[in-house]
């Protein structure tokens, strides 16, 4: 299998964060000639996959035009254009997924919840940009609003997040891969890497509950459905949950674009089923 495969990454971070740091060996091991380059090049390869293009927030339209370029992009380019505005909460939560309660807000905006809440841009990765708000702070969530310049998500702070963190399950060509929690990222002491592109994530593996595992399936299948693609399109896929107050699981994020896949987490074989979905897709 003769191919070339680029994993695209920014110019902060030329060769990943260190947590795919596996993946090229993997894929070099089952005949890909696999390696890192910065994205925005126009240089040809069989399958671009995205991976740590953490400063495309900064340079959205140039990044979107750059991918509906790239002849073969994983995930595709149009998956791509969905999901890097969270506003899609709001599709899913329409076709039945449990969602965290979501709505959009723009300057001006003043239906904020009761309790503590989020306010995040539309638009971020990394967490940068949003913002824990104390209950009935509302001009602090109002400055932030404005701030930001655009339109937000408003969501009700899950305490239980402070207990028990996110629980992020990991799928590879749509099949269940593994999972890994993540501490709760919105408290004082949040620190962001040296590169300034992400808060530091405090990170463990973990084995999902049935009602995780269920909700995780319908996010994809949900997902697919709404994008008229199979879940068997996504090479990756990440579905962060959080517990409801009753312990139920809804859903925070699905990240398909350039998840973090928690490599470091979970056991050795897991680049290797990366590189087998990569493979797949090759053949798609």
């Amino acid at each position: 299998m003769d191919v070339k495969v680029f994993l695209a990454t920014c110019a902060s971070l030329p060769a990943g964060d260190g947590d795919d740091r596996a993946l090229a060996d993997a894929l070099n091991d089952v005949g890909i000639d696999a390696r890192w380059a910065v994205w925005g090049s126009d240089e040809a390869a069989d399958l671009v996959v995205l991976r740590s293009t953490w400063d495309y927030t900064d340079r959205l339209g140039e990044f979107l035009d750059w991918c509906s370029s790239v002849p073969a992009l994983a995930n595709p380019a149009d998956v791509v254009r969905w999901n890097t505005d969270k506003s899609y909460l709001v599709e899913l939560a329409q076709v039945g997924v449990p969602v965290v309660p979501t709505t959009l807000a723009t300057p001006g905006f003043t239906d904020w919840p009761d309790g503590d809440f989020v306010v995040k841009p539309t638009v971020g990765a990394g967490s940068r940009g949003a913002l824990r708000v104390a209950a009935g702070d509302v001009d602090v969530a109002a400055h932030h609003l404005e701030s930001l310049g655009g339109p937000a998500l408003v969501q009700p702070y899950q305490s239980t997040v402070d207990r028990v963190g996110e629980t992020a399950l990991v799928f590879l060509g749509g099949q269940y891969s593994h999972a890994f929690t993540k501490a709760a990222m919105l408290t004082p002491d949040a620190a962001y890497d040296e590169s300034g592109l992400y808060i530091v994530e405090r990170l463990a593996g973990a084995s999902p509950t049935g009602p995780q595992r269920r909700t995780a399936e319908d996010v994809l299948d949900a997902a697919a459905g709404l994008l008229g693609l199979r879940r068997t399109d996504f090479l990756y896929a990440r579905v962060d949950l959080l517990a409801a107050a009753d312990g139920s699981p809804l859903l925070l994020e699905l990240e398909l674009v350039e998840p973090a896949l928690g490599f470091r987490q979970t056991d050795a074989a897991a680049p290797m089923r990366f590189a087998s979905a990569v493979r797949n897709a090759l053949r798609a």
